[in-house]
């Protein structure tokens, strides 16, 4: 029975440390896993750096292309805005001209002795009569052109 008590006296071991070799061999999945982390960390840095650069250099292009189409647009501006003037110039030029040619025919027309422009007018104010209607003691002034319509009606 005194191995009885003695065997429950006895502590038990604690766990034993695993040898180095064991814990090499659990460090050595580790250490490839963070070699393989850094290598795909490298990989995507300089996808990164690369992606920067080209969004760099199109951003580049871009700004040129930009102000190239500002230039030709501020070219076509002015060369349009040239050419209203101009187009503004020659229609006055040419209201002037044909007001003046108005003018010149007006007066020749005065000068030949052909008095229809200002004779047409006075003749149609003279050739105004006072009408009495035939159904009426009405009076009007009417033109010997409507007194002729009129004749011709009835």
């Amino acid at each position: 029975m005194a191995a009885n008590s003695s065997d429950s006296s006895i502590a038990p071991l604690p766990a034993a440390p695993l040898p180095l070799s064991s814990t090499k061999e659990n460090l050595t999945p580790i250490g490839s896993k963070i070699a393989e982390l850094n290598e795909s960390r490298s990989e995507l840095l300089g996808r990164i750096q690369g992606l920067k650069q080209d969004l760099q250099s199109w951003r580049s292009k871009l700004d040129t292309q930009v102000k190239v189409y500002r230039d030709e647009l501020s070219e076509l501006k002015k060369s349009l805005n040239t050419e209203v003037d101009q187009l503004r110039s020659e229609f006055q030029e040419l209201r002037t001209t044909l007001q003046q040619q108005q003018e010149d025919v007006t007066t020749s027309l005065r000068n030949l002795g052909l008095q229809d422009v200002s004779g047409d007018k006075k003749e149609g104010q003279e050739t105004q009569d006072t009408v009495v209607e035939e159904n009426g003691d009405k009076e009007s002034n009417v033109s010997t052109k409507e007194v002729g319509t009129k004749e011709a009606e009835s």
